[in-house]
Protein backbone atom coordinates (compact mmCIF):
# COMPACT_ATOMS: atom_id res chain seq x y z
CA UNK A 1 0.00 0.00 0.00
CA UNK A 2 1.17 3.36 -0.90
CA UNK A 3 0.30 6.64 0.55
CA UNK A 4 1.35 10.12 -1.24
CA UNK A 5 4.07 11.66 0.40
CA UNK A 6 6.94 15.05 0.35
CA UNK A 7 6.85 16.12 -3.32
CA UNK A 8 3.66 14.04 -4.41
CA UNK A 9 6.17 10.84 -3.72
CA UNK A 10 4.97 8.16 -2.19
CA UNK A 11 6.81 6.02 0.34
CA UNK A 12 6.33 2.16 0.41
CA UNK A 13 5.04 0.57 3.23
CA UNK A 14 5.87 -3.39 1.70
CA UNK A 15 9.03 -4.59 2.73
CA UNK A 16 11.85 -4.44 2.00
CA UNK A 17 12.22 -0.89 1.68
CA UNK A 18 9.09 0.13 3.79
CA UNK A 19 9.10 3.97 4.33
CA UNK A 20 11.79 4.57 2.02
CA UNK A 21 11.26 7.63 -0.36
CA UNK A 22 11.14 7.07 -3.58
CA UNK A 23 13.83 9.27 -5.30
CA UNK A 24 13.95 11.21 -8.76
CA UNK A 25 15.41 9.09 -11.78
CA UNK A 26 19.15 9.55 -12.35
CA UNK A 27 18.40 10.31 -16.14
CA UNK A 28 16.23 12.81 -15.91
CA UNK A 29 17.22 15.55 -17.89
CA UNK A 30 17.60 19.48 -15.52
CA UNK A 31 15.40 20.93 -18.26
CA UNK A 32 12.56 18.23 -17.30
CA UNK A 33 13.04 19.36 -13.79
CA UNK A 34 9.55 20.99 -12.29
CA UNK A 35 12.32 23.84 -11.35
CA UNK A 36 15.56 23.47 -13.61
CA UNK A 37 18.82 23.87 -11.58
CA UNK A 38 20.68 27.03 -11.74
CA UNK A 39 24.46 26.29 -12.41
CA UNK A 40 23.98 23.20 -14.69
CA UNK A 41 23.72 22.60 -18.63
CA UNK A 42 19.57 22.41 -19.50
CA UNK A 43 20.80 19.12 -21.24
CA UNK A 44 22.65 17.59 -17.82
CA UNK A 45 21.31 14.42 -16.18
CA UNK A 46 19.95 14.53 -12.36
CA UNK A 47 22.91 11.51 -11.99
CA UNK A 48 25.78 13.52 -13.24
CA UNK A 49 24.38 16.81 -11.10
CA UNK A 50 24.28 14.18 -7.95
CA UNK A 51 27.97 13.21 -8.75
CA UNK A 52 29.09 16.39 -9.33
CA UNK A 53 27.08 18.12 -5.99
CA UNK A 54 27.55 14.72 -3.62
CA UNK A 55 24.19 15.24 -2.98
CA UNK A 56 20.84 12.37 -3.74
CA UNK A 57 17.52 14.90 -3.71
CA UNK A 58 16.91 17.33 -6.07
CA UNK A 59 16.67 20.00 -2.96
CA UNK A 60 19.80 19.23 -1.90
CA UNK A 61 21.18 18.93 -5.51
CA UNK A 62 19.71 22.70 -5.84
CA UNK A 63 21.22 23.87 -2.46
CA UNK A 64 24.68 22.47 -3.19
CA UNK A 65 24.81 23.95 -6.67
CA UNK A 66 23.40 27.84 -5.35
CA UNK A 67 26.37 27.47 -3.22
CA UNK A 68 29.65 26.25 -5.63
CA UNK A 69 28.42 29.39 -8.01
Amino acid sequence: MKEPGLDNRYRDKDRPKAGEIHQKRGDTLNKNLPRPIPGFSPRAKLETMRKETGKTSVEAVRRAAKSRR
